[in-house]
């Protein structure tokens, strides 16, 4: 796979009613006049063609506000709609109509201020060097994960256990750190056979997207590819008042 075409994918329909606030989480404030949006904008726009947003409606007037007020000078910009909650892997298939143009998607969560530019590099580089029907990710060993990744012995995921739907996670398991690159090319197929297949969360009540990963990987028999990323920071996204505290303060 050459370089190719990329989207850039960022689901950010929540809004932050966990941090206790009334805006929506990707227009945060997080120093220096900036917001989450303005940060992982900065961080991706150079790296794709085009920077595609998933929001819920009622978030669309601000963002628009926002735009108008801060132009975008790299890659264009557009949303999709996520009107009703059902998690990550529902909110990137909202925007299928406009990434299946594009050759590859990089999905990036919408709060993960800490991730670096050369993690986005390198896992665009690695996915460049795949054969079509490829996942790459970064992963981050951690004392308690909140997902961790199980591989065999060959690189494949296997599967992600996810705290938050009561699995237990290994202790030095592997996270993800926000950031997935995927060819488009058969995804959408792979995704509505994959509903068919799978459980709703026992917590969450939703498909999640990161039980996907595995099947990709696993049953769609995709081309699969991960590295470690050392800094733990990296994988700390904004989902307490600790955490927004956090990057309040680092982003000064």
């Amino acid at each position: 796979m050459s370089a190719g075409c990329v989207c850039a994918v960022i689901p950010a329909a929540g809004r932050g009613s966990r941090l206790g606030i009334d805006i929506p989480k990707l227009l945060l404030p997080l120093g220096r006049n900036r917001t989450v949006w303005d940060i992982l904008y900065a961080k991706v726009a150079s790296q794709v063609q085009h920077v595609q947003v998933i929001l819920h409606p009622s978030m669309v007037r601000r963002f628009e506000e926002h735009l108008s007020n801060h132009p975008h000078q790299h890659a264009t910009v557009s949303y999709a709609f996520q009107e009703t909650p059902r998690g990550m892997g529902d909110a990137v298939f909202c925007g299928r109509a406009v990434w299946e143009q594009f050759t590859d998607i990089l999905v990036v969560w919408g709060d993960q201020v800490a991730l670096s530019s050369g993690t986005i590099e390198r896992t665009l580089s690695l996915h460049y060097s795949s054969p079509s029907a490829a996942i790459c990710l970064p992963l981050c060993r951690q004392a308690a994960p909140y997902v961790d990744y199980i591989l065999n012995d060959a690189g494949k995921f296997i599967r992600v256990l996810q705290s938050r739907e009561g699995d237990v996670c290994r202790p030095n398991g592997l996270s993800d750190v926000g950031v997935f690159a995927l060819s488009t090319l058969g995804l959408t197929a792979a995704w509505e056979e994959f509903l068919t297949r799978s459980e709703h969360g026992r917590h969450t009540g939703e498909v999640n997207f990161l039980p996907f990963l595995p099947y990709l990987s696993s049953v769609c028999d995709w081309y699969t590819q991960s590295f470690e990323v050392h800094d733990i920071c990296e994988s700390r996204g904004i989902n307490t008042p600790e955490d927004l505290a956090f990057f309040q303060q680092a982003l000064l």
